[in-house]
């Protein structure tokens, strides 16, 4: 990765929303009775990590002109994720997440407005060839012009030597339509992205359990190198083509709060170590570690520790 002359070091692009997460724990939704508002999505919490990891992060969205839009943008501006291609959007609300707090994976119920409202213009050429890293979600993919949008960026970011990633949190309440979610997937993966796939996603995507290996090889196939399958409480196995299978337990925690942006965490801890070009087994233990330290807290890694000092 010729990174001499790029300045940004991860470029986001996806949902910025808010989770409303219960506070009652280990029940669903029907038994929640109270929820605390949390800056959430998937490429946002990368972006903030990141950005609090020292790295230079942008964030491409869509949000609604509202309180809750005015919410998000001031929290990225706290930890200095650059956010001059949000794009605030009139006619559409800020989209919101009800989520339950839970040990295993939560309940959620979206509420989906402005987040797939990303256009073209937001995403300049000038971006894609100072970025490093173009990391999306299959969210983000889910819904047009979103889905367009990112797919035609994608390829030109590609073809400008940026490397590509994606976390395939595919949910079928978000994308019902699993053949368009594998086709949009798969045309994604022709740009060899670094892939960060959880059991349950994988479940859900597939529709089945399937054997870890045929997960990897069907990414292989599809031209992906490195494959990030993240099992939980077991840890975390990554098949690089042609290389043995690598397999990392998960770092013990005494106490899980939230599992809520566990793999956002873990995934922001792996982009990272990539961009400073620690080797591939390094990367698996910051991943992990910082894993560990979200499990530890509700809603978003703490504002009152320096996580680097933590991971290093």
């Amino acid at each position: 990765m010729n990174t001499t002359t790029k300045k940004i070091d991860i470029l986001c692009v996806g949902e910025a929303l808010i989770d409303f997460i219960g506070q009652q724990s280990g029940v669903f939704i029907d038994n929640t009775r109270d929820y605390h508002r949390y800056l959430g999505g998937s490429p946002t919490n990368v972006a903030m990590n990141s950005s609090r990891l020292g790295l230079k992060t942008l964030m491409i969205a869509s949000i609604g002109n509202d309180g809750f839009g005015e919410y998000i943008v001031n929290r990225f501006s706290e930890v200095g994720v650059n956010i001059e291609h949000i794009k605030k959007i009139n006619k559409k609300p800020t989209s919101v997440i009800f989520v339950s707090r839970s040990e295993n994976t939560p309940d959620f119920i979206p509420f989906r407005e402005a987040d797939y409202c990303i256009t073209e213009d937001q995403i300049p050429t000038e971006i894609l060839k100072s970025s490093k890293i173009f990391h999306t979600t299959s969210f983000a993919l889910s819904k047009k012009p979103a889905q367009t949008t990112i797919l035609k960026k994608a390829e030109e970011a590609y073809k400008l030597g940026c490397k590509l990633s994606i976390d395939i949190n595919y949910s079928e309440k978000i994308w019902p339509n699993k053949t368009e979610a594998l086709q949009v997937i798969e045309s994604y993966c022709k740009f060899n992205p670094l892939i960060k796939i959880s059991e349950d996603d994988m479940l859900r995507l597939f529709g089945k359990e399937l054997p870890h290996q045929e997960i990897f090889d069907f990414f292989h196939n599809k031209g992906v190198d490195i494959i990030c399958l993240t099992l939980g409480k077991d840890g975390v196995k990554l098949s690089q083509k042609g290389e043995k299978v690598k397999q990392l337990p998960a770092i013990r925690v005494e106490k899980v709060l939230d599992t809520t942006g566990a793999g956002d965490a873990f995934w922001s801890g792996f982009l990272f170590a990539y961009v400073k070009e620690e080797s591939i087994d390094r990367c698996l233990e910051i991943a992990l570690n910082l894993a560990a330290l979200k499990l530890q807290n509700v809603g978003r890694l703490p504002d009152n520790i320096n996580i680097l000092s933590k991971l290093l």
